[in-house]
């Protein structure tokens, strides 16, 4: 019986002159490159030429070594068929240099790219946006030709933005007026006037700090909410297995959330706007010695109708605002249970964000048209 072939890879040195070749035979495979990296890493003097016309078959590890070898020492390959030299030229080509720690941008560069991408991560926010509020638009024409509104969702997210919230938007707004009242106080004492204190609590909590500071509680309360009971649903995928049965998710799930956010936001700025008021008054009563008759007369004379009606003006597309950015955001979730969080804390930023600057719109126009 013969003796197996041994077909581990090895290599001679062969020296002709100023030549150093090194004559490779074997197999230069992954199951038998045995010892050869260590021992081509002790050469000590680098070759000049590699000849692998000896070499039975060649792999990647194979064409790798080859590739670094030649590449390190600046060799030549020799006896190379058109198949090996093909293999290393894909080595080749497939080389490329990894930093563990890549070298640091420059930080005018770097910041230019933030800003880049944050600009562009805005712009695609704005887009869709605007696409998911073409989609309520549409599901709101069709529930109205249909008549099929879903009153008990609804009457649900009045519970939720509406009932719940009533504690939390009262303490608020209660010790809102208070330190409102007592700032103004403090600051009126220096010229004599600490009685217009009640113009200042009464003007400002009608008209602006009432139903913004409303809208920012609804944003972080009720809004993350949105996003997390909607997101939690895309992650489970509820929500497709709705489309399959032919349910309008916007119908059934964002519609009731939006209704009842637009409907109740004026009546919670108007109840945040009395509880500040009653703050501020007691405040007053205590403090600066104005009696609740007095205070109430005084503010009869200071709030015009028009401060009230700017509020609840403004109330309405709040609450239309946080409920949209929730709900978006929410139908956004992919893949995996972190995007939930990412998501509804982008949600709680975005409305915000979008109350304060319609806020600001707010304030410019009703001032153009004369509502001071």
């Amino acid at each position: 019986m013969s003796k197996p072939m041994d077909l581990t890879a090895t290599f001679e040195e062969l020296i002709e002159g100023d030549e150093r070749t090194l004559r490779f035979g074997g197999r230069l495979t992954l199951a038998r490159i045995g010892e050869l990296p260590k021992q081509l890493e002790a050469l000590t003097l680098p070759p000049t030429r590699l000849d692998i016309s000896q070499v039975d078959r060649i792999d990647t590890v194979g064409a790798w070594l080859l590739h670094k070898l030649a590449t390190k020492h600046d060799a030549s390959l020799i006896g190379a068929s058109a198949d090996t030299l093909h293999l290393i030229d894909q080595v080749k080509s497939s080389h490329t240099e990894v930093k563990v720690r890549p070298e640091p941008l420059n930080p005018v560069i770097r910041v230019m790219d933030e800003a880049g991408s944050a600009t562009l991560t805005a712009l695609r926010t704005l887009r869709g946006l605007l696409g998911f509020f073409g989609a309520i638009l549409i599901a709101i024409y069709e529930v109205i030709r249909h008549r099929r509104l879903r009153w008990n969702a609804m009457v649900t997210r009045f519970e939720l933005v509406g009932v719940h919230a009533l504690a939390i938007i009262g303490l608020m707004s209660f010790l809102i007026g208070v330190v409102i009242a007592q700032q103004g106080a403090l600051q009126l004492s220096e010229f004599g006037a600490e009685s217009l204190t009640v113009n200042l609590l009464g003007r400002i909590t009608t008209r602006e700090l009432g139903v913004l500071m409303t809208a920012i509680m609804v944003a972080g309360r009720s809004g993350s909410a949105f996003a997390a009971q909607l997101g939690t649903m895309k992650l489970t995928e509820e929500i497709d297995a709705m489309r399959t049965i032919g349910v309008s998710p916007i119908e059934a799930l964002v519609l009731p959330r939006l209704l009842a956010a637009t409907l109740l936001m004026p009546l919670l700025g108007f109840y945040s706007t009395i509880i500040s008021i009653i703050g501020g008054g007691i405040f007053c009563w205590i403090q600066l010695d104005l009696p609740p008759a007095a205070f109430i007369a005084q503010l009869q004379t200071v709030i015009p109708l028009t401060d009230l009606w700017i509020g609840l003006i403004k109330a309405p597309v709040f609450g239309a605002i946080i409920a949209m950015s929730g709900c978006f955001q929410g139908l956004q979730v992919e893949s995996n249970a972190e995007e939930v969080g990412l998501r509804t804390t982008a949600a709680v930023v975005q409305a915000i964000f979008m109350v304060i600057v319609l806020d600001a719109f707010f304030a410019v126009f009703f001032s153009s048209i004369g509502w001071k």
